[in-house]
């Protein structure tokens, strides 16, 4: 299925899940050709203009991402992976200022929860969880069940301006360690 031709590959973790991004480009042909997750989405045969961008989505929310093609020197090129208009390093970064993320395993079931500090919106291995929010004495909890599990983040402020509030998952009253990504 694949080519020689692969100039370059990035790993990019979303709530919806982390997604292979893989980028085909034939120099002599002009060929561009993008697999997410080992899925052909985009193909161009016998571009003349070799450098460039292209922009496609990746994932259940069709988060825009860009690859630009520059030429470094003679027959040299660079490529970068932009998401969501910010190069990948940017957005990563800014990603873990806006998200919380928790790997964990239970019955069996290896499960990735991504917390959306913004929206509250709870994710677990690309699926949406429904949730139910209510307002306790030190600040929130969000509500929901995992593999029949009771799971809650907890949002309590640090006291501290800077550390902002502090996001804590609890499942079956065990808190579990965040992880980043």
């Amino acid at each position: 299925m694949m080519s020689n031709d692969i100039a370059g590959v990035w790993e990019v973790a979303l709530s919806d899940g982390v997604h292979r991004i893989e980028f085909e480009h034939g120099t002599t042909t002009g060929k561009r050709v993008i697999y997410v997750d080992g899925k052909e989405v985009l193909r161009r045969d016998w571009m003349f203009k070799l450098v460039g961008k292209e922009t496609f989505t990746v994932g259940p929310a069709d988060t825009r991402a860009t690859i630009n093609i520059d030429a470094v020197s003679g027959f040299a090129y660079e490529y970068t992976l932009e998401i969501n208009g910010k190069s990948l390093k940017k957005y990563m970064e800014n990603r873990s200022k806006v998200t919380s993320t928790w790997l964990l395993n239970l019955d069996g079931s290896d499960l990735r929860v991504v917390l959306e500090k913004d929206t509250m919106d709870v994710w677990c291995n690309g699926e949406k969880i429904e949730t139910a929010g209510e307002f306790v004495d030190d600040g929130t909890e969000t509500h929901f069940t995992l593999c029949d599990h009771n799971c809650c983040v907890k949002a309590v402020s640090s006291g501290k301006r800077r550390d902002g509030i502090i996001h804590t998952l609890i499942v079956d009253g065990t808190e579990i360690a965040e992880c980043a990504e």
